[in-house]
């Protein structure tokens, strides 16, 4: 494989965690917001859709990140990524 396919994978992959990370921090920007306690980052993204539309907690954490992101889009407009999390 050449070089700069393993750049292209590289940057594919960075991309992938960088937003998941993004995804992780929202939550915890979630759960202060609803007040939760005891509770943060994905799983507080799990406790919002389950309370939200009803959804069963193994349906929720059968989810992927990408469907979390789609299924927050709303909730997520304007989102920027607390310095302190940066």
């Amino acid at each position: 494989m050449k070089s700069k396919e393993y750049e292209q994978k590289y940057r594919t992959h960075q991309t992938a965690s960088n937003t998941n990370y993004i995804l992780d921090v929202f939550g915890d920007t979630l759960a202060a917001q609803q007040g939760y306690t005891n509770i943060d980052g994905i799983d507080a993204i799990h406790l919002y859709l389950i309370n939200k539309h009803g959804w069963l907690p193994r349906d929720v954490r059968s989810m992927t990140c990408d469907d979390l992101r789609l299924a927050l889009h709303v909730e997520m407009q304007g989102y920027v990524v607390p310095k302190e999390a940066q």
